[in-house]
């Protein structure tokens, strides 16, 4: 199996994708301040997913990865919030999709870490 076959990197992706087109539109200031924050931020999730992937042997290893891909998501979250509150960002169907994706990503992940905590539990 490959991480590329992962519901959670697949979503993953589409958020990457969606944040990138959406950043583009944004003011030239945010750019370079909370679209740079913001692309990087959704980069880091599925990158993390990958990596966690790649070390999916040590499961102590997938958990952090996958906490540190669930913290990315999060903070992806917040800088969509942020340009949204700031008005930065202004078309109300772009928010909510992302926003919705994002979330739903969120959930994924909180369920995966739990799967792969269960798993864990029972090698023991």
């Amino acid at each position: 199996m490959s991480y590329r076959k992962l519901q959670i990197w697949i979503l993953a992706r589409e958020v990457v994708i969606d944040v990138h087109e959406m950043s583009l539109n944004l003011p030239k200031f945010e750019l370079y301040e909370e679209g740079s924050q913001i692309r990087r931020s959704s980069k880091t999730t599925k990158a993390t997913i990958v990596e966690g992937y790649g070390r999916r042997r040590y499961k102590q290893d997938w958990i952090k990865f996958i906490v540190y891909a669930l913290s990315s998501n999060d903070e992806t979250l917040d800088h969509l919030e942020n340009l949204w509150d700031t008005k930065s960002l202004t078309d109300q169907m772009i928010f909510i999709s992302l926003k919705y994706k994002i979330e739903t990503l969120g959930k994924m992940l909180n369920k995966f870490l739990q799967v792969v905590e269960q798993e864990h539990q029972s090698s023991k």
